[in-house]
């Protein structure tokens, strides 16, 4: 028996999801829906199943699970939506951009004991991955300090910032939910700088293309994070943690893992261009593991109070850079 499931939204994120699905032994999609109809129907035609509204959605007792993948100020009430109809739901980070209506949504979901993932895809990368599992196995002793460089190739457009929330609740975030996922604690203390180096419309929307956060730990652990929204040779994703007894490095992967070696030196084919090739593994682990824990009751993971944690490290972030001060954040959110 497949596990059945609808998407809500058919843009980009929705398509790498829909595609993930196809992977997925025991994943079947089986609605679509999106206020562009022709952009639902395209989904809804590669995998021979209807486009639909969301109270449909919601009323088919045949449709287990919903994937959110719609703009950010729908996802807390599509979540509370889905949850009251007793579907399981999995959404794209971040719930909102205000933490105060995130903890609400997440009070209605422990209300109606719902189902909720979110969608932090690096935990799911085969490469970060394999790094955590071996910290998990001991093998670098008691981890003591993360690096995380995230650098994409180019600014997005305007539109995009203005809608974003800021660097830190769109692009940050992921780094800030890897630093907790890999650490195993939340910070006390957020240090961030930002700075317009890339585009100058970034700053006159308000927000930085450029930012660097140290995060520290009550254990004393630290993470210390880099972001820039451009990087001229690829997009950049690596992980360095540094433990008592060894250090462990995911470094950045490649479309194809050769080197050619001649007269001029050592040469490797350029990085992926962007995260929807970069992370097609990621997408793929992530939605076999939704599907794995509604099939088997299983508690999901990253879970609501995840993303929750995430945002506020995000929120202590922006303050931190607006101010110039180091923000102090409680450790009991962990």
């Amino acid at each position: 028996m497949s596990v059945k499931l609808a998407l809500l939204g058919a843009g980009r994120i929705g398509q790498a999801h829909s595609r993930a699905i196809a992977q997925t032994p025991g994943a079947e999609l089986v609605a679509v829906s999106d206020v562009n109809i022709e952009a639902a129907s395209v989904i809804a035609g590669q995998h021979s199943c209807p486009t639909a509204g969301l109270d449909a959605i919601a009323q088919d007792p045949n449709i287990e699970g919903v994937l959110i993948c719609t703009p950010t100020d729908l996802h807390a009430d599509q979540i509370e939506m889905f949850v009251r109809a007793g579907k399981a739901v999995f959404c794209e980070k971040p719930i909102d951009l205000d933490s105060a209506r995130v903890k609400a949504c997440l009070e209605v979901v422990n209300a109606h004991q719902g189902f909720l993932m979110i969608g932090f895809n690096r935990r799911f990368d085969p490469h970060f991955n394999a790094l955590y599992q071996a910290i998990q196995a001991g093998q670098i002793g008691t981890p003591e300090m993360v690096v995380i460089t995230s650098r994409d190739p180019a600014p997005p457009p305007a539109a995009y910032i203005r809608k974003s929330g800021g660097i830190f609740r769109d692009m940050t975030i992921h780094d800030f939910d890897m630093a907790v996922h890999l650490l195993g604690e939340m910070p006390v203390s957020v240090q961030a700088v930002g700075s317009v180096l890339t585009d100058r419309e970034i700053g006159t929307l308000g927000d930085f293309d450029t930012a660097s956060v140290i995060l520290k730990m009550a254990s004393g652990k630290q993470a210390v994070i880099t972001n820039s929204r451009r990087a001229s040779y690829g997009y950049d994703q690596r992980v360095e943690v540094h433990g008592s007894a060894a250090m462990i490095v995911a470094e950045n992967q490649r479309p194809v893992s050769i080197e050619i070696a001649n007269n001029t030196g050592f040469h490797k084919p350029p990085l992926h261009d962007f995260f929807m090739t970069r992370y097609i593994q990621a997408y793929a682990d992530e939605i076999a593991h939704f599907v794995q824990a509604v099939t088997e009751g299983s508690p999901p993971s990253p879970s609501g109070q995840d993303g929750l944690n995430a945002l506020y490290i995000a929120d202590a972030a922006q303050l931190s850079a607006q101010t110039g001060t180091i923000v102090a954040l409680s450790p009991a959110r962990d």
